[in-house]
């Protein structure tokens, strides 16, 4: 039986239960919610979902245990991994014998597996049996389990779980990989010879995987011609998708695709095609699968008919992307890359561009932002655990002096908001103006909220978007104190330009659109009209004219190849709404 065909035995299953004649009126109710819940799951409504399935849980009787199931199911469509685990746990404890606890258990698994639960998630795996599912168990564990980098930590799971033949298989890669101690490699024999493990085969470089062109790419492509007027003369545009599909490892039925992403900005992409399609512009959309491997890379530069794209989007890691700089610079192609934040990509390149806007961008438009909104100069910069957290917090320290600010606290705060408030040097008495949070941890926002009220700092709280969770935490939160938010990725639910994109996305993919979804969508929108225009050549021109056409944000590449749209969000009472 696939993972398909459990699915459907579950909902089958379900919608047959107390179906009998006589059924009160109560019961009749929680059936239809029942329904209705999973009906909203399957289109990807999932805050609806779970709002329909947490009556039929709390009531109980026979549809309660598929309720549980597919309420977190829903949280962990969402990336609410933790509040799915919850869920799973409550079904486990409150319905041991469900008929189909081994699905509850896989997608237990499947949460704390991508929050690095490896021990929590590896005690779930150990209990299924169905030889189905044990074959889906495998490739979720062949995903996740390498991601353990750390040596000591893989021998002790390996120890506590010592039948499993993939934690044992993780093990020896990783020992051949980075050890030459006598008892490791002895431990690597063990293991190989216990679960008839075979060295891993040495990578020989390979032609890129897949250079898939869409239906209306021409059978014969033109001799290079001046770059400038290229795009005219031949009438469509070609674009190179560099990005890390890794097809020779893509499973239809694999659930968590580390990469996922990709797929996602490539399916905005191809709707923004079609979009431009129908403006006249005929866009010729080339997928290279190019992942950290420069060996790779330099096979795609080196074939003759690569230096035909008219514009080059990815790589997406370092190395690859210095060589395809170089070869964009020497051909004057434009090169975007769609979502790395670091300024350093662009520097000295004049043909690369940065979709999202970097880490110095997003300092310095808060900081301007800042400076005319408050007359306080005074501020007090915290950041989290990340590296990320820490280069946005030193960003901003540095625009904030540029604009006449005095920084009078600058720390790391992260953890419990007793901990955060305990660190804190400032007291009220020295009136900062605002605070900033930079961080990806969306536990460190609520803990600094409170901590603030702890010692009687009743400033405005400027913060990254990631420092909040929207679904877990309550109104209150962004409305008892002054609070800003930087959101790169914020989308407007409500402005008809998403609501188009999400209907076109939903018709095509039977899924609501991620943000990167939308990111790519927008990207192509916006660099495709203009290289059609012939404006890629004319700075004051690359701008977004009409930004209700996009999704997210909109394009301002007028002073440099640095995105200086920086949306900046706050909560009105109903929703979060720009306010720059």
């Amino acid at each position: 039986m696939t993972r398909k065909q459990i699915g459907l035995v579950l909902l089958g299953l379900a919608y047959s239960l107390s179906n009998t004649t006589g059924i009160a009126q109560k019961v009749k109710d929680i059936e239809r919610r029942y329904k209705a819940g999973v009906r909203l799951l399957q289109v990807g409504d999932y805050d609806k979902a779970r709002t329909e399935l947490q009556p039929v849980m709390q009531q109980g009787g026979s549809y309660a245990p598929f309720a549980y199931y597919y309420h977190a199911d829903a949280s962990y469509r969402q990336k609410r991994y933790a509040a799915a685990r919850t869920t799973l746990k409550e079904l486990i404890d409150r319905f041991p014998g469900w008929l189909k606890k081994e699905e509850g258990y896989y997608l237990a698994a499947a949460a704390a597996y991508e929050q690095s639960l490896y021990d929590e998630g590896l005690s779930y795996t150990q209990l299924i049996t169905e030889p189905d599912l044990r074959t889906d168990v495998d490739k979720m564990e062949q995903t996740f389990l390498p991601r353990i980098g750390d040596l000591n930590r893989l021998k002790a799971l390996q120890k506590q779980y010592p039948q499993n033949k993939t934690l044992a298989r993780t093990l020896v890669d990783l020992i051949q990989r980075t050890s030459s101690d006598k008892d490791d490699l002895e431990l690597s024999d063990r293991l190989s010879n216990r679960f008839g493990i075979s060295p891993e085969p040495v990578p020989v470089s390979q032609p890129p995987v897949s250079r898939a062109a869409e239906p209306n790419v021409p059978a014969s492509q033109p001799a290079p011609v001046v770059r400038t007027d290229r795009v005219k003369t031949k009438g469509y545009i070609n674009v190179g998708v560099l990005f890390p599909f890794r097809i020779n490892r893509f499973s239809v039925s694999e659930r968590n695709r580390s990469n996922q992403y990709v797929y996602d900005l490539y399916e905005g992409m191809k709707l923004a095609k079609a979009k431009l399609m129908t403006e006249g512009i005929t866009v010729n959309l080339f997928a290279y699968d190019i992942d950290n491997d420069a060996d790779q890379t330099l096979d795609v530069l080196n074939n003759a008919s690569f230096a035909q794209n008219d514009l080059l989007i990815g790589p997406l890691y370092t190395e690859p992307n210095r060589l395809v700089a170089a070869f964009a610079l020497q051909n004057d192609i434009p090169l975007v890359n769609p979502i790395a934040t670091t300024r350093e990509l662009i520097s000295n390149q004049p043909n690369a561009y940065l979709a999202q806007p970097s880490t110095t961008q997003q300092a310095i438009q808060t900081a301007s932002f800042v400076k005319d909104l408050l007359t306080n100069r005074k501020a007090i910069v915290y950041f989290g655990a990340s590296r990320k957290d820490s280069l946005l917090a030193s960003a901003y320290q540095a625009a904030l002096k540029v604009q006449g600010f005095q920084v009078i606290e600058f720390k790391r705060l992260t953890g419990k908001a007793t901990a955060m408030a305990a660190s804190m040097k400032v007291t009220e008495e020295q009136k900062p103006g605002h605070v900033f949070l930079a961080s990806s941890n969306n536990d460190d926002g609520p803990a600094l909220l409170e901590a603030l009220s702890r010692k009687n700092i009743s400033a405005p709280l400027v913060a990254t978007y990631p420092a909040f969770d929207y679904f877990r935490n309550s109104l209150s939160t962004f409305t008892r104190r002054e609070l800003y938010l930087i959101a790169p990725e914020f989308i407007d639910r409500e402005r008809s330009a998403t609501e188009g994109f999400q209907e076109m996305y939903l018709a095509k993919r039977n899924i609501i659109p991620s943000t990167f979804a939308a990111q790519g969508y927008d990207m192509l929108l916006f660099f495709g009209r203009q290289l059609a225009r012939g404006n890629m050549k004319v700075k004051p021109l690359l701008r977004t004219e009409e930004s209700d056409e996009y999704v997210l944000s909109g394009f301002d590449y007028t002073r440099s190849n640095d995105n200086q749209l920086v949306p900046i969000i706050k909560f009105d009472g109903s929703r979060f709404v720009k306010v720059n």
